[in-house]
């Protein structure tokens, strides 16, 4: 898997506060939140050392053999992002997304997965690297489906609905999570499971997010 995918294989999601650039491989590689110059939390994409730069990675484990493939797409008039996977054995999403955000308060980064026919396994790698990767951190798990990876003053919530299981994996003060989801064929009804990553600053005087201000711009150009 490459490190640096070109900035081409990649879409972006965003609540129009901030944006994370997901790569066609299923990885979050740039994320700073809650705001455009907030410092970053995922920046593989940008660090040196991809692995100190931080990342949160969600893809299939595709067989090694032929009949397997990737692509990348927007949902029709959203800005939804659909990493699709394709395998003989199934076909799997990855659909990311960010709610526009027009409160105070930070909007989650949702990331749903569904499996639509077949069987496919998922793969679930979580390394915050808290301000562009200087800061340490620390990782509590709270329940079975549900971790926290504490920074200096602010923290990452991660939760998951559905049956993924959880490892958290200690390493010197850059602890990681580790998680493993099989899909089955996605029943139209059926809701699809999904790992949800918030941000939220320990300290009071945390930056107000600010609403986007309307201009009375035409909805469209006169053709």
């Amino acid at each position: 898997m490459n490190a640096y995918p070109p900035i081409a294989d990649h879409g972006m999601v965003g609540d129009l506060q901030t944006a994370a650039l997901v790569s066609s491989a299923g990885t979050i590689d740039w994320w700073c939140t809650p705001r455009f110059d907030s410092p970053s939390v995922f920046a593989s994409l940008l660090a040196l050392d991809s692995e100190r730069g931080g990342y949160c990675r969600l893809s299939a484990d595709l067989p090694a053999e032929r009949g397997t493939a990737v692509r990348q797409l927007y949902l029709s008039d959203t800005a939804v992002l659909v990493t699709r996977f394709m395998a003989p054995g199934g076909v799997g999403e990855v659909a990311d997304f960010m709610a526009p955000l027009n409160t105070t308060t930070p909007t989650a980064r949702r990331r749903l997965v569904r499996v639509v026919p077949g069987t496919l396994d998922f793969n679930l790698d979580c390394r915050p690297r808290f301000d562009y990767g200087r800061a340490p951190h620390t990782l509590e798990q709270t329940d079975e489906s549900s971790v926290v990876f504490h920074g200096p003053g602010t923290k990452l919530y991660l939760q998951t609905i559905g049956p993924f299981v959880l490892r958290p994996v200690a390493q010197h003060l850059q602890p990681r999570l580790l998680a493993r989801y099989r899909g089955r064929g996605h029943h139209p009804r059926r809701r699809p499971h999904h790992p949800c990553l918030r941000r939220r600053d320990d300290h009071a005087g945390r930056p107000r997010a600010r609403r986007p201000r309307r201009r009375g711009l035409p909805a469209h150009e006169p053709t």
